[in-house]
């Protein structure tokens, strides 16, 4: 067994990892969504503005879960990387003229100079750096919607019932 098949499975196993991520986060978000929207619809069914509090805590928690596990799977992304330079260092010392490596992870970080117009760089490891991205991971739109819809319509109805502007509720 060659270390550059090695390398290709690793690196395919890891896309899988990466990609079952995804199914995970579609299903906390989903499971966000619904406590919130059915807390919202009781807390009117029942005029009972605790459960807008509940939404809005429920939205909050499923914001923090998701954010967690969004900077969990961008672990990987490092070394997927690490084996598209290393693949694309191998090929082309097989054939110098088109060298063939995966390139996944790289596309996605050439795509906004490709589809400007821009010539594309070869795969190469990013600089050591604070990854910005990486720390705001839970501002991502992808990330924060629609958890930040239901904190915000929950702690609204709470203020909304509390004032008396939703007529009669209770605690």
């Amino acid at each position: 067994m060659s270390d550059e098949g090695s390398l290709e499975r690793e690196y395919y196993k890891i896309l899988d990892t990466v990609n079952e991520f995804d199914a995970r986060l579609l299903t906390v978000k989903g499971w966000g969504v619904t406590l919130s929207l059915a807390s919202l619809g009781l807390g009117f069914q029942y005029s009972h503005y605790g459960l807008f509090l509940v939404a809005a805590l429920g939205g909050l928690a499923f914001w923090v879960i998701e954010a967690a596990m969004k900077r969990h799977q961008m672990r990987h992304y490092v070394r997927l990387r690490d084996i598209e330079v290393i693949e694309h260092g191998l090929a082309a010392a097989r054939s110098p003229s088109q060298p063939s490596s995966p390139k996944i992870d790289w596309a996605w970080s050439q795509a906004p100079d490709v589809l400007s117009g821009r010539v594309p760089t070869l795969p190469e490891r990013p600089e050591p750096r604070r990854a910005e991205s990486y720390r705001w991971v839970w501002l991502f739109p992808h990330v924060v919607f629609p958890h930040v819809l239901s904190v915000i319509a929950g702690v609204s109805l709470v203020l909304l019932a509390r004032w008396g502007c939703l007529g009669e509720m209770r605690w």
